[in-house]
């Protein structure tokens, strides 16, 4: 198990933060997701054989919210 933080924009609320979880918890390999709304970013936990960091930031932005380069 690997844990990694991604940088977050466009969580504005509480709502923004179930979403950005529950859009990283819906994929195989995620084993918890944590999102901050005031630190803007979300901690992640996952299996790297089952998911990389790449299908982690595709689930976010497809969510509707943007993670920085």
């Amino acid at each position: 198990m690997e844990k990694i933080e991604l940088k977050v924009e466009g969580m504005t609320c509480g709502g923004c933060v179930k979403s950005v979880q529950n859009a990283l918890q819906a994929h195989d390999g995620v084993n918890e997701a944590r999102a901050d709304l005031d630190a803007k970013q979300v901690t992640i936990a996952f299996d790297p054989a089952v998911i990389q960091r790449a299908g982690l930031v595709q689930a976010i932005e497809d969510a509707g919210f943007d993670v920085p380069a």
